[in-house]
């Protein structure tokens, strides 16, 4: 069966092209995103000088080339503004980390313009309207509608889907699958974590989506019902860290519902900050947060948390070493023993991009990704519009986005499709705020005279 895996995954390509044939672009992209990121194998094929053809290359290649043969005018019409600037400096700031550690840029970079840069230019290209988003934020609800049977099946016998799918297993370690008295579902994902955080993201979507009205139904079923089924189903994976995040967004979306105001998100996104400074900075005392997390989590969770910081530690000290562009893919970020043993565990997004991209590759990262939220929710579309049916979809992936990231100062879970969020935000805010009237299907002097009409 693992010979499976590369029919698989070259063969993806022609299906991307049947998607942009069969359905409209922007419908073909989030279906071409959204499937392969949840059903591709986790493999990677070498391809000389460039990175590995990976699913995210798999996928990013194949809307590429269906845009330029099928649909090659929304490309040359593109036009950047500046709230790509933070973009563009993290997909090419690998050239001078390499360079000035005597490495190549040419993987590195292409390597961070596939995994960042594609997924949000197409999120710029395609999905840069209220609409767009709106589509987008239905396609990751039906996503997680989708992956329910997979996360039930291994929530009861444990990560055996890849096995059983492609015949080769995608996570050995089945002792950190064990949690709660069952198993967290890995599915077709490097890690449970990841799942946890793709079933939170599609949770809190179609929660949002059926408090607010904006879809009464989908696919024939009722919408309260749907998103029901998936809160419980996102329950059972078994991931503490996704039920925080789906707590803190759900008390962001409800703040902007009773109180019209969105300040939690903007004073979480500050603490972002707040947090990557003072690390960064190596100011960051762990004493006093395992203490809280030990007392609200439990001593497991803490220990975790302190085995994390404890190796940040170290590793701020190495980045500090090298603090504008960082060590490149050099090796230079991690941390030896005298046998020239590497004793450092990089768990964290952020440690991971200040160790080989340096300060510029972390501030240009993180800001990519949340300067579209602020921007969003402070000056185009305040929070007393959210729960407006048209406003609901934009705004909820906004949150989502932020949770996303929160999450990536723990983990290190790239995920393509939280960059095309950002990229479909950054192109809607770059224009003025769309109407939020809703359309009528007739005006007051058609309905009146087919009333006369009616009864004459």
């Amino acid at each position: 069966m693992a010979a499976l895996i590369p029919v698989v995954m070259y063969g993806w390509i022609p299906v991307v092209f049947y998607l942009f044939i069969r359905f409209p672009a922007q419908r073909a992209v989030i279906a071409s995103f959204i499937i392969a990121w949840l059903f591709l194998p986790q493999a990677s094929f070498p391809i000389p000088i460039l990175p590995p053809y990976t699913k995210m290359a798999a996928t990013c290649y194949g809307i590429l080339l269906a845009t330029i043969f099928y649909d090659a005018q929304r490309i040359t019409t593109f036009k950047p503004g500046w709230i790509d600037i933070p973009m563009v400096v993290y997909c090419l700031c690998p050239i001078v980390s390499q360079i000035t550690n005597n490495g190549s840029p040419i993987s590195p970079t292409f390597n961070q313009i596939i995994a960042w840069g594609l997924p949000y230019f197409l999120g710029r290209l395609y999905l840069n309207s209220l609409d767009g988003l709106k589509q987008l934020a239905i396609g990751i609800f039906a996503g997680g509608l989708a992956y329910i049977p997979f996360t039930l099946i291994e929530g009861v016998r444990g990560p055996i889907m890849h096995q059983m799918i492609y015949g080769v297993n995608a996570f050995d370690d089945w002792g950190q699958a064990r949690r709660l008295g069952g198993w967290r579902p890995v599915v077709f994902m490097q890690h449970g974590l990841m799942v946890g955080v793709w079933m939170m993201t599609a949770a809190l979507i179609g929660f949002w989506l059926w408090q607010t009205g904006t879809l009464k139904k989908f696919k024939g079923q009722s919408m309260k019902s749907l998103a029901i089924v998936l809160m419980v189903a996102f329950a059972l994976c078994r991931s503490t860290g996704a039920y925080n995040l789906f707590g803190m967004g759900a008390l962001i979306l409800f703040c902007a519902k009773w109180f019209r105001t969105s300040l939690p998100l903007i004073f979480l996104i500050g603490y972002i900050f707040f947090y990557l400074y003072i690390a960064a900075a190596g100011q960051f005392s762990s004493d006093e947060a395992i203490g809280v997390i030990t007392q609200l989590f439990g001593e497991e969770r803490a220990a975790s948390l302190k085995f994390r910081f404890d190796n940040e530690e170290i590793l701020v000290h190495k980045a500090q070493q090298r603090f504008l562009f960082g060590w490149g893919d050099s090796g230079g970020n991690r941390v030896y023993n005298e046998y020239g043993d590497d004793i450092s565990v990089t768990d964290s997004l952020w440690i991971i991009a200040f160790g080989v991209n340096g300060a510029v590759g972390l501030v240009s990262l993180f800001t990519s990704l949340l300067l579209p939220v602020v921007i969003f929710c402070l000056f185009k579309y305040p929070a007393r519009t959210w729960v407006n049916p048209k406003v609901a979809p934009a705004a909820t992936l906004g949150v989502a986005l932020t949770m996303y990231v929160f999450d990536c100062v723990l983990n290190a879970m790239t995920n393509p499709i939280f960059a095309l969020i950002a990229g479909g935000i950054s192109g809607l805010v770059l224009k003025a705020p769309e109407s939020l009237k809703q359309n009528k299907t007739s005006s007051p002097p058609v309905k009146r005279a087919l009333v006369r009409q009616k009864f004459s």
